[in-house]
């Protein structure tokens, strides 16, 4: 059975760091991209950041570009968010991707249930 079970979220101030995880199971991660997706109150999903099968490349949105890092320990993937704005606040979800240097796209087939960052003074 596939999971992807995101934790990390929290509430923190301007200027302050979270790191996101997603812990994986059921599919072998290198065979398969996962992506950060988020969602701001009232808007739709975007994504963010994605990482490529067999980690051999990284996507950044540019509205995190020199802020976040995604990295994968065996089967957990990791969203380090450093320097958080408000406009980061929403919910985080883990999502199964297809992902390039430049883009990323859902490819269909999983996301986990989110967790939320709230970043306010």
């Amino acid at each position: 059975q596939v999971q992807l079970v995101e934790s990390g979220g929290g509430l923190v101030q301007p200027g302050g760091s979270l790191t996101l995880s997603c812990a994986v199971s059921g599919f072998n991660l290198r065979n398969q991209a996962i992506g950060w997706f988020r969602q701001a109150p009232g808007r739709e999903p975007g994504g963010i950041s994605c990482l490529c099968t067999s980690d051999s490349c990284r996507m950044y949105a540019d509205s995190v570009k020199g802020r976040f890092t995604i990295s994968r320990v065996q089967n957990r993937i990791y969203l380090q968010m450093n320097n958080l704005r408000s406009e980061d606040t929403g919910t985080y979800y883990c999502v199964s991707v297809k992902c390039w240097p430049t883009g990323l796209g859902y490819d269909g087939n999983y996301f986990g249930r989110g967790t939320q960052v709230t970043v306010s003074s």
